[in-house]
């Protein structure tokens, strides 16, 4: 099992087993970023890594997964964004169950 050294921003460098460590990559642009939970604060580290460093860690045993990003990323957004008084009229028709049944209908 090889030694992985890794840097806590509070501890400082900590060694680590190929266990100890997770890699994660992006599918849609190979971001990756690995993990570690350090062994002397319990904190858990997460940091972004290059291509190379991920390659290293993965053939020297460490595990890995993968993610894709959220779909709603491409989708395209017509109107302008919501602000705080939409929301604020948002919470007011929750209040009002028989102003909401009337708009609910509408869709129907």
């Amino acid at each position: 099992m090889a030694t992985i050294r890794a840097s806590c921003s509070d501890c400082g460098d900590v060694e680590l087993t190929t266990a100890d460590v997770h890699v994660r990559i992006c599918d849609d642009n190979n971001a990756g970023t690995y993990s570690f939970r350090c062994p002397f604060c319990r904190m858990t580290v997460v940091k972004p890594a290059e291509t190379r460093t991920i390659d290293l860690l993965i053939a020297s045993g460490v595990a890995f997964s993968t993610w894709r990003l959220p779909a709603e990323l491409s989708e395209h957004h017509a109107g302008e964004p919501i602000n705080h008084d939409d929301l604020l009229d948002f919470h007011d028709l929750l209040q009002d169950d028989l102003r909401l049944s009337e708009i609910m209908a509408e869709f129907r």
